[in-house]
């Protein structure tokens, strides 16, 4: 019985990306965390994209999308459910600098990465 219980009863483990939760519309996107405050931004107010690496993984997200407007922005953790929903949208803008996400993916410092800027 020990043999399958630990084939079969292990619980699967969570990433600390499993809590977050992203919401997408045509106007907006929202992110929320248990542990955090709501963030959210207007798809229009986007000034600023970035990709944020951290040195904090694999116990915390290591790798952050940052939408950042005038006076509102969010953090989205790469690995959360809509992370890739959100990178798709945003890297159609006009100048999205994909050689600063090929950059920030090969990078293992704290760093950041700008992807795109409003002119």
């Amino acid at each position: 019985m020990g043999i399958f219980s630990n084939l079969f009863g292990k619980p699967k483990s969570r990433n600390p990306e499993d809590d977050f939760i992203i919401t997408i519309t045509h106007e907006w996107v929202r992110v929320e965390h248990p542990q955090r405050k709501t963030e959210q931004i207007l798809w229009k107010d986007i000034n600023e994209i970035k990709l944020l690496n951290t040195d904090s993984g694999p116990f915390l997200p290591d790798v952050w999308l940052v939408l950042m407007g005038e006076d509102s922005g969010c953090l989205i953790p790469q690995g959360a459910k809509g992370f890739d929903d959100v990178y798709n949208i945003v890297s159609k803008y006009e100048k999205f600098n994909f050689e600063n996400v090929i950059n920030s993916m090969s990078c293992t410092e704290d760093a950041q990465f700008l992807l795109w800027k409003r002119e």
